[in-house]
């Protein structure tokens, strides 16, 4: 019963019983014997099925939050008894947008594979929205405002922004002083999916909305940082992803007394988020305790000239 549940919830999870199979190692014709004989042993119907859809029905709904909770407790009782297979050990797949697991990710997992050498780690990096329980994803580490109420999260630091330009940019159109004066400049954005993009702004004289306008707009920051590096507009950023530019003066920092933001609620973190699981694998486990320490000593040398800044602007 425990492994029909498992591809229960891998069905519910992915919405075809080709792509649970994919994941399970399981042939489509395998994982549909497998939900025939669950709900004739259940005596219900748990999907509606078509050839194009597959959807829960209100029982197998009512079923799922119980599956999982039945596969979790048993997973917890096995590891119970077998002390000696908590090392951690087996595949551990994650999923980190490109610029931040290219500068500080990538370069932290040959330490922890020295910790951990049975752990094998298959990482992507780029920046779409996985979804953990459709792509079989133990972890990702996500930029912006954690959404999914059904995943665990833990922050890894907040994710402070600016506004910046190149000094040939601000020689040519002037330099913008208040939010308002945006506006009228080539503002790079990244895509929120929306026609209409707005940067966010506070400080201690209160709050703006701005409508910016530009000719590029990026799913990514690598694009926008090449084009503002070569005079092209004006960009708002994550501070650590332009913290060389603007050390090394190809970048201006732009009204610094001001929190500029892409949210609205103004502040967004770079967090881990991770399935709400009783029974969480070793390897996952160590990952994330080693990543948010790891990541947790570069935050502290900046920590508290960070909260100095966001005092000032509300003193």
């Amino acid at each position: 019963m425990i492994e029909k549940f498992r591809i229960f919830i891998k069905v519910t999870e992915n919405g075809s019983f080709s792509q649970a199979g994919k994941i399970l190692g399981l042939t489509p014709s395998s994982i549909s014997r497998h939900i025939d004989r669950l709900e004739s042993e259940l005596n219900v119907k748990l999907f509606n099925r078509s050839t194009r859809h597959l959807s829960l029905t209100n029982t197998g709904d009512n079923l799922l939050e119980g599956a999982r909770k039945i596969v979790a407790d048993f997973d917890a009782v096995v590891a119970s008894v077998q002390p000696e297979k908590n090392e951690p050990e087996g595949l551990l797949k994650i999923s980190v947008f490109e610029s931040y697991g290219r500068l500080f990710v990538c370069p932290l997992i040959p330490k922890f594979l020295g910790l951990y050498p049975k752990v094998t780690i298959d990482i992507a990096m780029d920046n779409q929205m996985v979804d953990l329980y459709r792509d079989d994803i133990d972890l990702a580490i996500r930029i912006g405002n954690p959404q999914d109420s059904r995943l665990k999260i833990r922050h890894l630091v907040t994710n402070r922004m600016v506004v910046c330009a190149s000094p040939a940019y601000l020689q040519k159109r002037g330099t913008p002083m208040q939010p308002q004066d945006l506006t009228e400049h080539n503002c790079l954005t990244l895509n929120n999916n929306r026609q209409l993009h707005y940067w966010y702004f506070r400080s201690k004289s209160g709050s703006h909305k701005v409508q910016i306008n530009g000719n590029i707009v990026a799913s990514g920051g690598t694009p926008l940082l090449e084009a503002a590096k070569q005079g092209l507009g004006i960009l708002l950023m994550s501070e650590w992803f332009v913290r060389e530019q603007i050390n090394n003066g190809e970048l201006i920092s732009l009204m610094d007394n001001w929190q500029a933001s892409l949210y609205e609620k103004g502040e967004s973190y770079i967090y881990t988020v991770f399935i709400d699981n009783k029974y969480m694998k070793p390897a996952l486990r160590a990952f994330i305790d080693f990543i948010t320490q790891e990541l947790g000593e570069s935050i502290q040398e900046k920590r508290g000239q960070d909260q100095k800044n966001v005092l000032d602007l509300f003193l």
